[in-house]
């Protein structure tokens, strides 16, 4: 399968599973085009032209020909020049590696990782939140991750790999729709009475379960296990956490529960002032059931896949 194709189908699928819904996605890449169009020249040969194609500035191919022929791919949660290092020393050892797949983004991915969070006022749209006040509280929150990535030395890892010259991609959003698709299906479907029945759920998850064993699995960081659960929602996705003064929101909008894959203290202390149940389904183990769920959606049976980075590699279909 050549790296290009992978590529697509990452970013295909995720479209195909964003929490705002394939039509709203649609707008937003015509609105893209239409902000394309309306550049000067100049500005036009300085514009990231996938940003037409691919709605998700966290998901990118960072290093390596689209025409690659991919049959064996390293991939983990973080990929970083340790890890591209492995891939080469795997490589001396008879193993060669087609592709270093991250899930969290390097180089220009991350450096724009904030633009995806915008898709978190869509997402807080489907709660029954205003869209009006949902995108007024994210204003603040995106400006400050925006902020944060400006000192960030970004490219290391990207470096390595194009020195090496391994192929190298990280699919972030796309990942995370799916595991936020996964999770909130199967909530809608089962409706947990209390919040220690969402955790039995979770558990249920083979990566979860894995989690467990290694003393990092779901648990309740506010309110009780024996609190009935409510409305559950899903916050997985749109490229880190929001805003604070979402769960004010959502309580409001008549949500009981969240269940995210990791929080602040600050995020805890409001969603705790709010009366919210929150759940933290955990972060590398979330990170991971995304990236299967993508990856069987996208590779066929002769592409092999090593694990790394605090992925583990689990095939449903």
């Amino acid at each position: 399968m050549k790296l290009g194709e992978i590529y697509r189908k990452a970013v295909a699928k995720g479209i195909e599973l964003d929490p705002r819904g394939a039509a709203e996605v649609a707008r937003e890449l015509e609105r893209a085009k239409k902000d394309f169009d309306d550049l000067k020249e100049r500005d036009r040969k300085r514009y990231d032209a996938e940003r037409l194609k691919n709605p998700y500035s966290d998901t990118r191919i960072l290093h390596g020909d689209p025409e690659k022929e991919v049959r064996k791919i390293l991939a983990g949660i973080d990929m970083e020049v340790g890890e591209v290092l492995l891939a080469d020393r795997l490589k001396e050892r008879g193993n060669a590696i087609d592709l270093i797949l991250a899930h969290h983004p390097e180089g220009r991915a991350m450096a724009r990782l904030y633009d995806v969070m915008g898709m978190q006022s869509g997402i807080l749209l489907k709660y029954g939140v205003p869209i009006n006040v949902a995108e007024d509280i994210m204003e603040e929150r995106i400006k400050e991750v925006e902020r944060r990535m400006l000192p960030i030395n970004h490219t290391r890892a990207v470096d390595a790999a194009r020195l090496l010259d391994i192929p190298f991609m990280c699919v972030h959003t796309p990942t995370d729709n799916a595991v936020t698709d996964y999770l909130q299906r199967i909530f809608d479907d089962k409706k947990p009475y209390t919040v220690s029945d969402a955790i039995d759920i979770l558990e249920e998850i083979p990566e979860y379960a894995d989690a467990v064993r290694e003393t990092v699995g779901p648990k309740v960081v506010c309110g009780s296990g024996k609190r009935k659960a409510g409305k559950v929602f899903v916050d997985m996705t749109g490229g880190t956490g929001g805003s604070k003064k979402a769960f004010e929101k959502l309580c409001a909008s008549g949500v009981g529960t969240v269940v995210g894959m990791h929080i602040s203290e600050d995020h805890r202390k409001e969603a705790e002032k709010n009366h919210m149940n929150v759940v933290i389904a955990g972060h590398i183990s979330s990170d991971t059931l995304g990236i299967n769920l993508l990856l069987d959606s996208v590779l066929p049976p002769d592409v092999e896949v090593i694990s790394a980075s605090g992925f583990r590699r689990i095939i449903r279909t």
